[in-house]
């Protein structure tokens, strides 16, 4: 056969719902377009979606998987001839389709001598269905008649401010303390990367209005504006206030600028701002997909402008490892990396091509380096002992040799969770988080401690001894244990432990030194915040962004949590319900970014944006208005400068 398989072979799949005495079915279709015959071959793919381990396949069989990757050969003696088309339907998954970004992404050729051939792999389209897929971001549109004079987000304690005056072609900051100089120094590169080529910062003799820091009050991270008919000034007591106050007047600028006739930049005036929580965060998960630096260094940017103060950074996963380890460089050696015929295969719509990529401390530093300049706290995270699949394959010595029989996780990774019973893991870990302290100087450190399966280690001998002698059974009472270890180190060394909720069964960690993120309900929040734990609120119903907008079918990404829109994001109140008691506990909110469904960029941007501006808002605003923030939402930037398209 001719080498262009891309163009002379087609996959694509269909999504049948079941209904009322029909059977849902997953179909995909190999369609020749070629003029040779196609013999003694099989289909990898990968997407979201996963096959069951009893799905009954008809028109072939299973003949490797893990997870989300599928292998599939054809019945006995099938060719494909030209024109014709190979028929697959899996007649069950683990969980039904609801959005065309959750079936395969990617499919490929595996030929009998070994060989891999990408194919076109058209989006999963759902049967009785032609609507367009939507994705890049859905901007919204400035009103007519702005409800308020100015575009901020997120909007500040109190703003008064009256007078309009022609729009500065942009701003010439001065300073007389030397946090402005800073401060200064750190809006200019951020300005640089956002709107590149607009010349919001510019000299005086460019025609920029002068805005001039000074030293005054505002705690840690607020500030004060006064808006003059020839100048600007803003007060802080911090290097972060004055950046926060420079994004503000940043913020009315180009509002005013972009759309003359709705916003003004005032003569006469003051806005008084200071955040309404601590902790406003943005997780990111880069270990289903590796995001470059540039593009990190550009999220960062993005959290800036929309003054957020957390950068909770998911390293390590199942799927890959992502950070340069000196005394173990097996761990990006094989851990960083995917694709057939590896230790970790294609998964989620990579390729079969070696596919992956890590963060060199270098990356890191200038990374952090970076974040601090905009008042951003990164919190880097190791998820142990569970989601482990690709640190176990890189370093299989902290497996008990003795365990002879398989669980998997709820993502079907088999084996998958470091073993509290292996005394040389706690020494591993020691080693290698010992060796991120010195890269990242947060005071927290988060350790995961999410989704172990109820049976792990469930046929280690050795597990099952310490369990024995422990008086105990199950999973979570190991996890206890392990982090446990795990956190009286990081407390050693003066790091505050973070995790995920479930850090909080079967005994927990040490309450005095650790803070969890509840993320499975938001009720699951308020009772780790009565049981007395630190808490930071990210429930996946609400702040998950890698959750669908709607539970439309053309809606791009995941909905096993629900669905929820810009309006639904901004509505959730962290605290509904809680007592003062509670509330005394709450560090903030956040929202994560898990990025499974996000193949393509534009996804990332119609899932997070302009999501990621309402919490931001809820973090910081102590006014909420959905109608205010809808009219501003449109001038925020997102990641890729992707705009709602099909």
């Amino acid at each position: 056969m001719v080498a262009d398989w891309y163009d002379r072979l087609t996959l694509s799949s269909q999504w049948r719902p079941a209904s009322e005495g029909v059977a849902a079915r997953y179909r995909l279709v190999l369609h020749n377009h070629g003029a040779d015959t196609l013999r003694d071959f099989r289909l990898g793919f990968s997407g979201p979606a996963r096959v069951s381990d009893d799905a009954e396949i008809v028109g072939g069989r299973v003949v490797a998987q893990l997870s989300n990757f599928c292998e599939i050969a054809p019945d006995k003696g099938f060719s494909l001839a030209p024109g014709q088309s190979w028929v697959i339907d899996v007649l069950k998954l683990d969980y039904p389709i609801r959005h065309w970004t959750d079936g395969a992404t990617t499919g490929f050729l595996i030929l009998a001598d070994g060989s891999t051939h990408s194919l076109r792999t058209v989006p999963t389209a759902r049967e009785g269905s032609d609507a367009v897929r939507r994705k890049g971001t859905a901007v919204s549109e400035v009103p007519e008649h702005p409800p308020v004079p100015v575009s901020i987000i997120p909007w500040p304690k109190s703003v008064a401010v009256s007078g309009r005056r022609t729009v500065p072609p942009g701003l010439a900051p001065v300073a007389n303390t030397g946090f402005g100089h800073a401060a200064i120094a750190a809006f200019g590169k951020l300005a640089a990367r956002l709107f590149a080529g607009e010349g919001l910062v510019r000299s005086a003799h460019e025609g920029g209005l002068p805005v001039e820091i000074v030293s005054g009050a505002g705690g840690r991270e607020g500030y004060a504006i006064e808006f003059g008919p020839e100048r600007v000034r803003i007060s802080a007591e911090s290097e972060t206030g004055a950046l926060y106050g420079l994004i503000t007047v940043g913020q009315i600028l180009r509002g005013a600028r972009l759309h003359l006739r709705q916003f003004d930049f005032p003569t006469a005036g003051r806005i008084e701002d200071e955040p309404a929580m601590a902790w406003r965060g943005s997780h990111l998960d880069v270990a289903r997909r590796v995001y470059a630096r540039d593009e990190v260094e550009q999220f960062l940017a993005v959290l800036a402008w929309n003054k957020l103060n957390v950068f909770h950074w998911h390293l390590s996963d199942d799927e890959a490892w992502r950070v340069e380890i000196d005394a173990y460089p097996q761990l990006t050696g094989r851990g960083a990396w995917r694709g057939y015929g590896m230790p970790v295969p294609p998964l989620l719509g990579s390729g079969p091509e070696r596919s992956g990529g890590y963060y060199t401390k270098a990356d890191i530093r200038a990374i952090v380096a970076l974040a601090t300049s905009w008042g951003i706290d990164v919190v880097p995270e190791i998820d142990v002992p569970g989601h482990c699949y690709a640190m176990l394959q890189a370093i299989p010595a902290l497996r008990d040799p003795g365990e002879n029989a398989p669980y998997h996780s709820i993502q079907s990774f088999p084996n998958n969770c470091l073993n509290p019973a292996i005394e040389a893991t706690y020494g591993a870990i020691e080693t290698i988080f010992s060796e991120m302290l010195a890269l990242f100087p947060s005071r927290y450190f988060h350790v995961g401690a999410v989704e172990v399966p109820e049976d792990a280690w469930h046929a280690s001998p050795a597990a099952n001894r310490l369990r024995q002698d422990l008086g105990v059974t199950g999973a979570a009472p190991l996890q206890a244990l392990f982090l446990q270890r795990l956190q009286a180190f990081l407390t050693s060394r003066g790091r505050i432990t973070g995790a995920w909720e479930e850090a909080s069964h079967g005994g927990g960690i040490d309450k005095a030194n650790c803070y969890l993120v509840g993320w499975r309900t938001p009720e699951g929040s308020r009772q780790l915040a009565a049981d007395g734990y630190d808490v930071v609120v990210a429930p996946g119903q609400a702040y998950y962004l890698d959750m669908a907008n709607s539970d439309d079918w053309h809606e791009c990404g995941a909905s096993w949590a629900g669905w929820s829109s810009p309006e639904k994001t901004y509505a959730f109140d962290p605290t509904a319900g809680w007592t003062d008691a509670e509330r005394a506990r709450l560090l903030g909110v956040q929202a994560c970014i898990w990025s499974e469904p996000m193949t393509d960029r534009a996804v990332f941007d119609r899932l997070v944006f302009p999501r990621l501006s309402a919490i931001a808002e809820t973090g910081w605003s102590h006014h909420r208005d959905f109608g205010r923030f809808s009219a501003l939402a449109g001038l925020m930037p997102n990641l890729y400068g992707r705009y709602e398209a099909g």
